[in-house]
């Protein structure tokens, strides 16, 4: 069971459309050519079939559309705390069993949460699936919910979050920064909550948020593998469509992030970093929120200037100037809201780190004042064609897309329509996106450093 911790590992994990794109015959079939198939159950379960024969595996997703954005006032964690919770005991099996019945047969399952949602999957053989189905049907609405399975499973959560936050500098770091970009909107809490507010989480909270958010028709199943879509539908029937349908929810209005105005830094010393480093963050619109094309623009943008070993900043700063050991920028365009743009570096041998963040801001107002060539934009879109086949290759990257677009509030179509949507952006519109958006005086900036050091 994982989270997304540090801001730069949840932008690594977190299933984003910046994998895809490639011609409109990719997103619209499998990867050996059958169509992707996307209906609804009676209760208002949605699921969506993408088959894949090449290899006799399947991979099960079921997406909740709810995460730690979606939390109440004061219960920060309940999210991913229930996400651990649903490996429990229900009325027809006892704890343990879904996980050993999934190793008998030589698969795996695990689970995540994010701000937006929570998922669970398993990888299994074709004739697993249908068990597969039961185990999830049943612990979607038949937990065993005790005061002591709760508070056992509290400490652990507890115990999670001294080691994947407490103890780490640059995950404490990422939440200063993420307090900081965000005035108004939940993301600046982090998914697994502030201890303070974990340690008085109890079964009362849980069974609230269960009650809410685990029902069919707040759910998307994403089947992805070696299965034909009338074979799906009828185990899902079977399975999924017995859960009488929940409440209607209302639709996902959260406070809304007023204009920023301001330049913030924040900064951290610690005895524990050997090597300084900095990120610079902006908020911008995710794929939900931008006008036409926005987007996509950003997406391209963050692969131009600092989405692998052909960006400018790695070509600026780690190749020719020698000055940084890495260098990069990323977009997490799949949310539900608007969402945040990054800038990173670390400097490398005598270089300092102002020297480092001095270069990086070159970069990136160069873009904002020149904007891009031809020749870098489409060997952008170059890449992203190869990614594309290669998520292609793998069913979880493939669930993945689909199930993070869906219960962000996309559609299928959506993921159809992507690849051409970035054919058509232009150098102009990467130009306007970067004057746009990456501006220094509304920008938040997080500083790493040894515990000598102060800020620059």
């Amino acid at each position: 069971m994982t989270f997304h911790a540090g801001w730069l590992r949840r932008c690594l994990v977190s299933a984003t459309l910046v994998v895809a794109v490639a011609a409109p015959a990719f997103a619209q079939t499998a990867p050996d050519g059958a169509k992707v198939a996307d209906f609804s159950l009676a209760n208002g379960m949605e699921v969506v079939v993408i088959p894949d024969h090449r290899a006799p595996i399947v991979t099960h997703m079921v997406w909740y559309k709810a995460g730690s954005a979606d939390e109440p006032p004061g219960k920060s964690g309940i999210a991913h705390f229930f996400e651990h919770l649903m490996f429990k005991a229900t009325t027809n099996h006892p704890a343990g069993e879904f996980d050993r019945a999934v190793a008998a047969i030589g698969g795996n399952d695990n689970a995540f949460t994010s701000y937006d949602y929570t998922a669970f999957h398993e990888t299994v053989a074709p004739q697993a699936l249908e068990e597969m189905m039961g185990f999830e049907a049943d612990r979607m609405r038949n937990l065993v919910l005790t005061d002591e399975t709760v508070a056992t499973e509290r400490d652990v959560i507890m115990e999670e979050r001294r080691a994947r936050i407490d103890n780490e500098p640059d995950a404490l770091l990422d939440e200063a920064v993420d307090a900081t970009l965000w005035l108004n909107q939940p993301y600046r809490i982090p998914v697994i909550g502030w201890m303070q507010e974990i340690e008085k989480l109890n079964r009362a909270d849980a069974r609230a948020f269960y009650d809410r958010y685990y029902a069919p028709n707040n759910a998307v199943l994403v089947v992805a593998g070696d299965v034909a879509p009338d074979a799906v539908k009828a185990m899902a029937e079977r399975t999924y469509g017995l859960i009488p349908r929940g409440q209607d929810l209302p639709p996902r209005v959260r406070p809304v992030e007023p204009e920023q105005h301001t330049r913030r830094t924040v900064t951290l010393a610690d005895d524990r970093v050997g090597v300084p480093s900095f990120s610079t963050r902006w908020v911008v619109p995710s794929y939900r929120t931008a006008r036409p094309g926005e987007a996509e623009a950003l997406d391209l943008l963050a692969e131009i200037l600092g989405g692998g070993i052909r960006s400018r900043l790695y070509q600026e700063l780690v190749v020719h100037k020698g000055i940084a050991s890495s260098a990069g920028a990323v977009f997490r365009g799949r949310t539900l809201d608007d969402t945040s743009f990054a800038v990173y570096a670390a400097p490398l041998g005598k270089a300092g780190l102002a020297d480092v963040e001095a270069a990086v801001d070159t970069e990136v107002a160069r873009i904002g004042r020149d904007g891009v060539t031809d020749a870098e934009l489409q060997a952008a879109k170059d890449r992203f064609v190869r990614s594309m086949i290669f998520a292609r290759d793998r069913q979880e990257s493939m669930a993945n897309i689909y199930g993070s677009t869906l219960a962000t509030g996309g559609t299928v179509r959506d993921v159809q329509e992507w690849p051409d949507r970035i054919r058509k952006v232009t150098a102009g519109e990467i130009k306007a996106a970067a004057a746009r958006y990456l501006v220094q005086a509304s920008s938040v900036t997080g500083y790493l450093l040894p515990q000598q050091q102060t800020e620059n």
